[in-house]
């Protein structure tokens, strides 16, 4: 069985920094790739970042570029999202998902998602 669980998430005031994790069971994160979406209050889901550890690339959204950075750990079967200089903008549910698309019908196993809110 497919799963995957996000923790981390939490309350952050405007420059600070958490990293969030995606724990993978039913699967190894280094055989496919993983990406973190997320959706603010209100709006839609926004691709944030995707790794392939097969070709060891990464990928990132102009909004986050240069202050997130995702990685993974194979012994764990963990990958993370480190954010920092982190944004009032960047208060979202955040969510991990396996696969790689601007099409989100093309994410075949999504997490429960965790609350990132950013605020003094």
């Amino acid at each position: 069985e497919v799963q995957l669980v996000e923790s981390g998430g939490g309350l952050v005031q405007p420059g600070g920094s958490l990293r969030l994790s995606c724990a993978a069971s039913g699967f190894t994160v280094d055989d496919y790739a993983v990406s973190w979406v997320r959706q603010a209050p209100g709006k839609g889901l926004e691709w944030v970042a995707s790794i392939y550890n097969h070709i060891s690339t990464t990928y990132y959204a102009d909004s986050v570029k240069g202050r997130f950075t995702i990685s993974s750990d194979t012994a764990k079967n963990t990958v993370f999202l480190q954010m920092n200089s982190l944004k009032s903008e960047d208060t979202a549910v955040y969510y991990c998902a396996r696969g790689s698309s601007l099409r989100w019908i093309e994410y075949d196993y999504w997490g429960q998602g965790t609350q990132v809110t950013v605020s003094s």
